[in-house]
């Protein structure tokens, strides 16, 4: 294993299967059989997982939510998701537990970074909920705030997508895909890998992150071991 711990942040849409709603079973089932690979490989395994296949907060404020309100209703529905993560886990044989922003006893336990690290020096998952558990901050951010706090070795971004382009290719054939790229040169091509607060984070914290195709499957395991999966991007 080149990456001895790992934040995996995942999306909500992934979760939902080909509709991007809902919760699809066997997409999980698939997320949670390369989870258990890489753990039983050895490495330790952070994740932070969206809401938007139930909830999205910052694309509700239009339909008349207030955006506070809808942020809120958002981070619950990460917590609908990392339960249902951790229930599709546990079947897999990983001991996995959900930690939250905001308190949220007897659902799941209160986010503490040592508790976290704690848990995943034991070889549990740990699936970090609620975001940051404050409004305006999405879930990318919540996911580069929680690699740096948790020391991990890199982000990576499991997507439906296998890396970096300059357009959308599953609207543009002809979009070009990047092996490497640096945060400065994805921000000024504006290239919408994650929000900028989170690319900052990254940036100014020397956390390479990596975008890859969580959809396929065995790519977790050659990401995680080093192999040229996706697209890098570093200082």
């Amino acid at each position: 294993m080149k990456y001895k711990r790992i934040l995996l942040k995942l999306s909500g849409e992934s979760a939902g299967g080909t509709d991007g709603t809902g919760i699809d079973a066997a997409v999980l089932t698939g997320y949670a059989r390369q989870i258990r690979e890489i753990v039983e490989a050895g490495c330790q395994v952070a994740i932070v997982i969206g809401g938007g296949n139930i909830f999205r907060g910052f694309g509700s404020t239009g339909e008349g939510y207030d955006r506070v309100k809808g942020d809120q209703m958002g981070m619950l529905a990460t917590v609908i998701n990392s339960l249902a993560l951790e229930s599709f886990l546990v079947r897999a044989g990983c001991n996995a537990k959900v930690f939250t922003s905001i308190r949220m006893e007897p659902v799941a336990e209160l986010y503490s970074r040592d508790k976290a690290s704690a848990a995943l020096d034991c070889g549990c998952v740990a699936i970090l909920a609620g975001g940051t558990g404050n409004p305006f901050f999405t879930t990318d951010t919540a996911a580069a705030l929680r690699a740096v706090e948790l020391n991990c070795d890199v982000l990576l971004k499991g997507t439906r997508v296998d890396g970096v382009y300059n357009a959308d290719p599953e609207k543009d054939p002809s979009a070009v895909k990047y092996d490497t790229i640096t945060f400065g040169k994805a921000l000024e091509m504006k290239l919408r890998v994650m929000d900028q607060t989170a690319f900052a984070m990254c940036s100014e914290n020397g956390m390479p992150l990596i975008v890859f195709d969580m959809n396929t499957e065995g790519n977790l395991k050659a990401v995680t071991g080093g192999l040229k999966c996706g697209t890098l991007i570093t200082l």
